[in-house]
């Protein structure tokens, strides 16, 4: 029997709308700071399909390295919470040291490193245990956590004391502390484990280490047309799937910068919803996704046309976001 011609003409008026909204068979997870819950979205419809409640104030959030678990920092109930993301309930309760706000977690999957911002700690955690390994003392309010991709470096960065610290995760000792701009936030390597970007909220910028000799190899800055100075805070951050872009949140500004990775000058600020604090890379590259601490929702950055195509409700004051396939 013939396809009617009514039937090929709305499938080809079809066809531009598949290819401009292609469907993302993934999941994103965004822990909501004053929920105490994680908001779990289905990436091809962008929709809310459940809320899972976890411990007090979940901010920093991680997937293990096999993507079955979701680590949660929860501050004010001192631990990691571990989230099972098949049966979408906490089944473990980790150690963690006082108030953790963000962790790393190793390439070998058993090793987690916490920043636990009120003690000046590093807590490095055994998963198979459930056990804490050891403390490495550092500056005053770590929060950055950011590790080599090949799991022997650690950059932790403390807001007060304004330094970037390298610690070997074998000998589990400070190697190298670098002043940076003042208080430093989010810590992140690229991919060829050259550099590592620091961004400092109130300093306004961004240092650019490099990881061989420990010393400061650029800066980028900022100037957002209409916003005050004083509002541009740079803080949470993450590379373009071919490392050449890396997308900075700039807090109250209410913008993602696009930074050019080679030239360290800003290429674009993009629109987003209000007090930008973290991000996260879809897992084809294609989209960029923010939390939105003030206005409450997420914001969806297509890559491929540098633009900003959707926000959707989340719980209050979502914080921390991943995207898993």
């Amino acid at each position: 029997m013939p396809i009617p011609l009514t039937s090929w003409r709305s499938a080809i008026l079809a066809l531009p709308l598949l290819l401009a909204f292609p469907l993302h068979a993934e999941t994103i997870l965004v822990s909501n700071e004053k929920d105490n819950s994680i908001t779990v979205l289905d990436g091809a419809t962008l929709e809310v399909t459940r809320t899972v409640a976890v411990g007090e104030r979940p901010r920093g959030i991680a997937l293990s390295t096999d993507g079955r678990y979701l680590f949660v920092c929860v501050g004010d109930s001192d631990r990691i919470d571990v989230l099972d993301l098949n049966s979408w309930r906490v089944v473990q309760h980790l150690p963690s040291g006082s108030d953790p706000e963000l962790l790393a977690v190793h390439p070998d999957g058993r090793r987690l490193y916490v920043a636990n911002e009120d003690d000046n700690l590093v807590t490095v955690v055994d998963v198979e245990q459930r056990a804490v390994l050891t403390e490495i003392p550092v500056g005053v309010e770590p929060e950055g956590m950011g590790l080599s991709p090949d799991g022997r470096f650690l950059v932790n960065t403390s807001e007060t004391t304004n330094m970037a610290h390298f610690i070997d995760t074998e000998s589990l000792e400070i190697i190298a502390n670098v002043m940076v701009g003042s208080r430093p936030r989010a810590a992140v390597w690229q991919a060829d484990g050259k550099r590592v970007w620091v961004s400092a909220e109130i300093g306004g910028t961004i240092s650019v280490i490099d990881a061989a000799n420990h010393a400061i190899a650029g800066t980028v800055e900022f100037q957002v047309p209409g916003v005050p100075r004083e509002a541009v805070q740079p803080v949470g951050m993450v590379f373009s799937a071919d490392g050449a872009t890396l997308y900075v949140a700039l807090g109250p500004a209410n913008r993602v910068a696009m930074v050019d990775a080679r030239s360290l000058q800003v290429q674009r600020y993009l629109l987003v919803g209000q007090r930008v604090w973290n991000l996260a890379l879809s897992p084809d590259g294609s989209r960029i996704y923010t939390t939105n601490g003030v206005s409450n929702d997420i914001s969806v950055i297509d890559v491929a046309s540098s633009r900003v195509v959707r926000s959707v409700p989340v719980g209050r004051s979502p914080w921390g976001i991943v995207a898993r396939r």
